[in-house]
């Protein structure tokens, strides 16, 4: 089984800043077609600069909760590429809910922003592969990945609707690899620990003792950087992972293995 993604396309939402960010650099690093989404156009453009047709990288911007948005994204990446191989669905969000107070949208926020605008993209996209790849009958038609959190199985008070949400989008994978399957497309999950993602950065600059705590709790005894989680997401989206689907593989310095409530994940 071959590890390389040269020459393959791949969309990755959530592009403009860290762990998207991180793994679009990554697999432009290893030869891929990159289109970096993000509904932050000032901050894809300060980060890869303007789009250059002679170049494999692009920057797609706008808002992919919407529908119509996802449709211009596939069909610029096909205009520019041709073709969708991977897609990365690293576009997600954190924000702190009131397990008490009714009023409180946050899960409805979440649930809209981590796991719907997944699942649209997840079945736009692979509409797309099942086009492309008719007539073939071996061979991946294509991959997607999902980017997830422990948070779905150890959660905190405070991360109600981030849990929920993760925990979804988990589902949302398993049930997505037996529906695409037979189409061979596979459907994983990475769910991470603490990784030096965009958020993280600003709650640790807001609370500087939680990096220890963090720390403390997670058994390698240290934060992982988003390069890492790139080099995971590679393996799920490479044909090295050919005979997985459906998986929600843990990428967390065996941050489960602990007691599950000591300390949230990012």
């Amino acid at each position: 089984m071959s590890f390389s993604i040269s020459g393959k396309t791949a969309i990755i939402t959530g592009g403009a800043n860290g762990i998207g960010l991180a793994i679009g650099r990554h697999f432009v690093d290893k030869g891929a077609n990159v289109v970096f989404a993000d509904m932050d156009e000032a901050r894809l453009i300060k980060e890869l600069g303007e789009n250059d047709d002679s170049s494999n990288v692009r920057y797609f911007a706008g808002d992919l909760r919407e529908k119509l948005t996802q449709a211009n994204l596939i069909s610029a990446t096909i205009d520019a590429f041709e073709q969708i191989d991977i897609l990365v669905n690293a576009c997600r969000q954190i924000v702190p809910s009131d397990a008490l107070n009714p009023d409180d949208d946050a899960v409805e926020m979440l649930l809209q922003q981590n796991l719907l605008t997944a699942l649209r993209m997840s079945q736009q996209v692979a509409r797309r592969m099942i086009k492309q790849s008719e007539g073939q009958t071996e061979g991946s038609a294509g991959t997607i990945v999902n980017i997830s959190s422990i948070a779905a199985r150890c959660t905190h008070p405070s991360l109600l609707a981030y849990s929920i949400s993760s925990a979804a989008l988990d589902q949302m994978t398993r049930s997505l690899a037996l529906a695409l399957a037979p189409h061979r497309i596979r459907v994983n999950a990475l769910a991470f620990g603490s990784v030096m993602s965009a958020s993280l950065k600003e709650t640790l600059r807001e609370h500087s003792d939680y990096r220890a705590d963090i720390e403390c709790h997670t058994p390698l005894g240290r934060i992982a950087s988003a390069a890492e989680l790139a080099e995971a997401v590679h393996y799920l989206a490479c044909d090295g992972s050919a005979f997985m689907t459906g998986q929600i593989m843990t990428v967390d310095g065996g941050r489960t293995l602990l007691d599950p409530c000591a300390a949230p994940a990012h």
